[in-house]
């Protein structure tokens, strides 16, 4: 979150990131309610300043039986009594105000990153690989996980209604093994590995920055008071609230974990297939590091390029985009998605989002370290989708198909697959004469 201190002095800049961002904030009511705040404020510390300098000078008095002199001073107490109880309410009542503002309070936004209204408004950074032709017609993950026995969406809306899904056979061993190598690729790289609640305590949510504005998109437990992360970077965060860390070298961390989505406001989009569904997994980088935006900065290039590399393993081709701030959430600095090429959309389709949140994160975590004089500083952290399953396997699946209808296997998947280098989809039983 940002300080108060900050928007007074940077008031206009964050009324502008809120516009550019979508946030229904407003910068002068905050300023409006905190200037209430602190005045509300020094009346009472005024006011009880001077009640505990009355109450010293009664006590003597009473203890010397002269209570008709002390009488005008009790008489006053009790005035001020009175008018604290009043003050401290609407105290009360300016601390909450400026307490749920400032929760809404967007994060500003990098200089580098483009302004624009949605995603379409990206800016696309760089290309790698080379999208692929077909000599044959082009079959879907749909068709394709039809064909190979591995998907079943029917059966998935059956069970749990729209957006869900049965993944089967070699369908559940590449969403198994595409997290897998995603997860190798980290642990080789100085990231340690974790298995994380999936089911928080929505103070989680609100310090990570997924609440208030994320709430429509979250499931909640009925009757827990609980709710289901849609990322484990809430869970990767969490982990070091309310401490001090050590953060002379960044602090890796990767999440494997299953992950929920509401996917409210995509009625009627992407209802074919698997890239937008209620129930996925992902594997998820989270670093902590200095506050130093330079330092920062460069975690966030390496993070974005371990997502890049494990595409490279799985042989797809993709782009790299520079986020703009229509699309950014409010909690992010600097974001970049990477989206990989889906051949049945004939475009690249979204798959992995790297970001920047500065201290936003931290300082709602309340997640701190020592800086090289001693004192206390707030962390930055970053997060990125090493990778995210089944959206994976519609590139993966699309991209590698074969005119005979098999799919090649990626030489770096091929360890997690039982060694095989392509999938054959099973053939029809043939009836005896």
């Amino acid at each position: 979150m940002l300080t108060m201190q900050f928007i007074r002095e940077k008031a206009a800049q964050v009324q502008q990131t809120a516009i550019h961002k979508h946030i229904p904030f407003q910068v002068e009511k905050l300023l409006e309610w905190d200037v209430t705040r602190r005045d509300l404020l020094l009346q009472t510390e005024s006011l009880r300043a001077e009640r505990n300098k009355l109450s010293k000078e009664i006590a003597p008095l009473m203890k010397e039986g002269r209570k008709e002199a002390a009488e005008p001073m009790m008489a006053r107490v009790k005035e001020l009594n009175e008018d604290l109880g009043r003050l401290e309410t609407e105290l009360q009542e300016a601390e909450r105000n400026v307490s749920e503002m400032l929760m809404l309070a967007p994060n500003i936004v990098s200089p580098d990153t483009p302004v624009g209204e949605d995603d379409n408004d990206n800016v696309e950074v760089r290309r790698v690989g080379e999208v692929p032709s077909f000599a044959f017609e082009l079959r879907d993950h749909v068709t394709l996980g039809e064909m190979h026995d591995m998907i079943d969406i029917p059966r998935g809306v059956k069970t749990a209604g729209t957006r869900n899904y049965y993944l089967k056979g070699a369908g559940l061993y590449l969403h198994l093994a595409v997290q897998r190598l995603a997860l190798d690729y980290l642990a080789a790289r100085g990231f340690t590995p974790m298995d994380v609640p999936v089911m928080v305590r929505p103070e989680a949510l609100n310090r990570t920055g997924f609440f208030p504005t994320g709430q429509d998109q979250t499931f909640e437990l009925a009757d827990e008071g609980k709710w289901l992360v849609g990322t484990s970077e809430v869970s990767l965060v969490s982990y070091y609230s309310d401490e001090i860390v050590d953060a002379a070298q960044p602090i890796r961390l990767a999440g494997m974990s299953a992950c929920y989505r509401r996917e409210i406001g995509s009625a009627g989009r992407d209802v074919r297939g698997l890239y937008r569904v209620h129930q996925f997994a992902k594997v998820e980088q989270v670093v902590l590091c200095k506050n130093d935006p330079a330092v920062s900065e460069a975690v966030l290039q390496e993070i974005t390029g371990h997502a890049e590399g494990i595409l490279q393993l799985l042989e797809l081709p993709y782009r790299v985009m520079s986020v703009c701030t229509g699309d950014m959430s409010q909690k992010t600095y600097k974001q970049y998605d990477i989206e990989t090429w889906m051949p049945s959309r004939a475009a690249y389709g979204e798959t992995h989002s790297s970001s920047n949140l500065l201290d936003f994160q931290a300082r709602r975590s309340n997640i701190r370290y020592r800086d090289e004089e001693g004192n206390l500083q707030y962390c930055h952290t970053l997060n990125n989708t090493a990778v995210a399953s089944p959206r994976i396997l519609i590139p993966l699946l699309e991209n590698h198909q074969q005119a005979d209808g098999s799919i090649y296997i990626p030489q770096a998947l091929r360890p997690y697959m039982g060694g095989v280098d392509r999938l054959v989809p099973p053939q029809p039983e043939r009836s005896e004469a």
